[in-house]
């Protein structure tokens, strides 16, 4: 079976409010600022990169709850962000404060 897993921790840049699909499904959407330092080809790279990212159902009740500036990890998997852009959009499975 094929893996689709990330695990990210960073801060919180921007928190939509909550808001509910046609389908009556609890929704927020939300970016996440990574800062690091990696191992790379035998040195250390800095790396920085922002996330966009989209919790449904309890998950994004309990986003909800965060405020901006907060710092938090999530787990979740990649996903196209639709039919016409391939850009990549993280769904939280879970999220939690650091």
């Amino acid at each position: 079976m094929a893996r689709n897993q990330v695990v990210i921790s960073g801060e919180l840049i921007a928190l939509e409010s909550l808001r509910y699909t046609p389908a009556g499904v609890a929704r927020v959407a939300l970016t996440l600022s990574h800062t690091s330092q990696q191992s790379e080809a035998n040195g250390l790279r800095q790396v920085q990169c922002e996330v966009n990212a989209l919790a449904f159902a309890g998950v994004a009740e309990k986003a909800a709850q965060f405020a901006v500036g907060q710092n938090v990890k999530v787990r979740g998997f990649l996903v196209q962000q639709s039919i016409r852009s391939r850009q990549l959009v993280l769904h939280i499975n879970d999220i939690i404060l650091e």
